[in-house]
């Protein structure tokens, strides 16, 4: 079964605006990724055919920023590259695409004098290493033969050596050196303490005219309010031989064994691609009779799974800047990986995160360098409790179990005796955590000193996810036959203060927070969570009240909104600076990862029926519509609170995708049994 195809024509690329907003994403499982937009102009800082993650999954490196090429033939001089600089986008290579794909891989075919040029971008899994190939072909799409002499390529690569976060600027430290070291291959080191990159092309020769591209601009992050103009460094030019039908070049960072020959480069390529397709189509086993969206979904959940080290799988939480976060690997682990039966990479998550308890919690996130992980969560924990829950329920593996059972135990215990940012079990057996100034929750804006939604003390999900976690290791300790826990009489407890304390009459739904100074009516989408996992907090008509609340106040096309438009706090607009930003990111602007337990609340309170089924397909369609519209084959971190809901954020976040996934995954069974 081949992977989901996804097309553009020249007419959807002519507007530059349109094409720009494309963004696709490779990735190689390590962190590593490469990224740009359909029209081959880099938008932002993180674009690049290139980031190498130097200790996986983090450290990454914009080492390959991007080609210029040129098509030279009887007619003329072709330049197939589009940049953004100062007032002005050149060259106009955009004008020249006639179609671009993922087929699987990012695939550009430019019309150029009678000449097509089919481009292949590959990021080789496993591997800090992309290849680029160049097929030449009449118009007629046969391969060039007559007009064989009089055409030929030059490519010149453009190079940033930097960390993914920040830019370069034209310096005099920088060694464009390039050293041949066999027959077409090549090995140059930019700067001191950074790797060596190779370059390998299978056919030409290189000519040594070390330059600086200056002020390339990143519109998107100019709209972000950063930094956004960059010089790249160019070593030279690469020749193709005329009348060359195909060209590869490989580059790779920080490889062990030595390149292939040059006679063998291209032949090398056409296996890597070769096992690359069959790895995605692998991941598609089980999914043959799925819906286009599914399978493309499907695909989309093994970007964000990748090594940690040597020490086991973990997740990224979205592209292109976050690194993997406890949070986020915990709330997607269901979708990405029990969702598309990858059961085994569940458990190896599951474990990964297990060597990291610390006093009953899981990071938060690993820092991009050495530093100790950051234990600043509240929810992560207990996302991790419930995970691994669900991991058994799916595999029934009792030896996971019990490996984990040890981690979990001392989760549990860690909420009950306290443990770090104040977060601990207070007299009413409820949950309490941080103090002013803290963001624990996944609501965690923070500018400064200003804390943007204070959610200190006890919030409405960290006690439906203690409720939930006790209820599992009430399970787990059942099954492992444990000494006697108490899991089961105190998540009672639990159930009965819950309902007595976050019921709000006035409202008909559960307020945000408990504090001792009295209680947040904020109404905000942490509510779900008391619906939507596995363990029943509140009786049904109360379930059906909230579930109408969040209708008529959060509900969008593309997911929750954070805060409801009729609060004073609502910011309608994910617009401008970071100040501006970061005071809207959960005061109104939109999420689509909690709109999947939303949909699974509904089922629970209201069964899985025609009906609801049906309602669940079309609150999804537009997130299935904007798979294509922006992070392509993904979905976004998030959107503005107020039509048209703009995207925003990272353009490929891993639990947008994950219970968009998970939902679909449910409906299609469903579907299915109902045959």
């Amino acid at each position: 079964m081949s992977s989901p195809v996804l097309s553009f024509s020249s007419a959807d690329l002519v507007d530059p605006a349109r094409a720009f907003s494309l963004e696709w994403l490779e990735t190689n499982g390590l962190g590593g990724f490469a990224s740009s937009s359909a029209a081959g102009a880099n938008t932002r800082r993180y674009h690049g055919l290139l980031t190498a993650a130097l200790k996986p999954p983090v450290d990454r490196f914009v080492t390959l920023s991007k080609i210029e090429e040129k098509l030279i033939n009887r007619k003329g001089v072709y330049e197939l590259s589009t940049n953004c600089y100062p007032g002005a986008i050149h060259p106009l290579g955009y004008n020249l695409i006639k179609s671009f794909s993922l087929d699987p891989f990012p695939r550009w075919i430019f019309l150029a004098g009678g000449t097509r040029v089919e481009k292949t971008v590959l990021l080789q899994y496993d591997s800090n290493t992309v290849w680029i190939a160049y097929r030449l072909v009449a118009a007629s799409g046969a391969l060039v033969r007559k007009t064989a002499s009089v055409v030929r390529m030059e490519a010149r690569p453009l190079f940033a050596f930097r960390n993914y976060h920040h830019l370069s600027s034209r310096n005099d430290f920088c060694d464009q050196t390039v050293r041949e070291i066999a027959p077409g291959v090549y090995e140059m080191q930019p700067y001191a303490g950074l790797p060596k990159i190779s370059i390998s092309l299978s056919s030409g020769e290189f000519s040594a005219a070390p330059d600086w591209y200056l002020d390339f601009e990143y519109p998107v992050d100019r709209e972000r309010g950063l930094d956004f103009r960059e010089d790249l460094f160019n070593p030279g030019v690469f020749i193709s031989p005329e009348g060359c039908k195909e060209w590869v070049f490989r580059f790779s960072i920080g490889e062990e064994r030595e390149p292939p020959p040059r006679e063998e480069l291209a032949a090398e390529y056409k296996a890597k691609k070769e096992m690359e397709i069959a790895r995605r189509r692998a991941l598609l086993k089980g999914f043959e009779k799925s819906g286009n969206p599914t399978k493309r979904l499907v695909q989309a959940a093994d970007t964000f799974i990748v090594k940690r080290g040597d020490a086991g799988r973990t997740v990224i939480a979205g592209y292109p800047w976050f690194t993997d976060w406890g949070r986020d690997t915990m709330i997607s682990l269901p979708g990405l990986a029990l969702a598309t039966g990858r059961t085994d990479v569940a458990k190896e998550i599951l474990l990964t995160f297990a060597r990291h308890v610390h006093r009953g919690l899981i990071p938060n996130r690993f820092p991009d360098g050495a530093e100790f992980p950051a234990y600043n969560t509240v929810d992560a924990a207990l996302w991790f409790v419930i995970a691994a829950d669900e991991t058994f329920r799916e595999t029934r593996d009792i030896d996971f179990l019990k490996g984990i059972y040890p981690a979990l135990a001392a989760v549990i215990e860690g909420y009950q005796r306290g443990t770090l940012n104040r977060i601990y079990m207070d007299g009413d057996c409820l949950i309490s955590a941080g103090g002013p100034g803290d963001q624990l929750t996944w609501m965690d804006a923070k500018v400064g000193d200003w804390v943007v939604t204070p959610r200190d003390g006890k919030p409405v999900e960290i006690n439906a996810l203690w409720y939930n976690a006790l209820c599992a290791m009430a399970r787990a300790a059942d099954v492992l036959d444990a000494p006697a826990s108490g899991y089961a009489d105190l998540a009672g407890i639990v159930r009965r203060e819950f309902e007595e304390k976050f019921w709000n009459p006035e409202r008909g739904c559960l307020y945000d927070v408990i504090r001792p100074s009295g209680p947040d009516p904020a109404i905000r989408p942490n509510q779900v969570f008391a619906l939507s996992l596995r363990d029943d907090l509140l009786s049904p008509e109360k379930a059906e009240s909230i579930l109408t609340v969040i209708e008529r106040n959060l509900l969008t096309p593309y997911g929750l909104r954070t805060l409801a438009p009729s609060d004073p706090a609502y910011k309608g607009a994910y617009t401008g600076g970071v100040l501006e930003r970061d005071g809207a990111y959960h005061q109104g602007t939109v999420w689509p990862w909690p709109l999947g337990h939303f949909i699974f609340a509904v089922w629970k309170a209201r069964g899985k029926n025609a009906a609801t089924l049906k309602y669940a397909r079309d609150l999804i369609s537009g997130l299935d519509a904007h798979l294509s519209e922006a992070g392509l084959n993904a979905i976004s971190e998030i959107f503005d609170g107020d039509s048209p809901h703009k995207p925003r954020g990272c353009f490929a976040q891993a639990w947008s995708v994950a219970e968009l996934l998970r939902v679909r995954v449910e409906i299609e069974k469903c579907e299915k049994s109902a045959k």
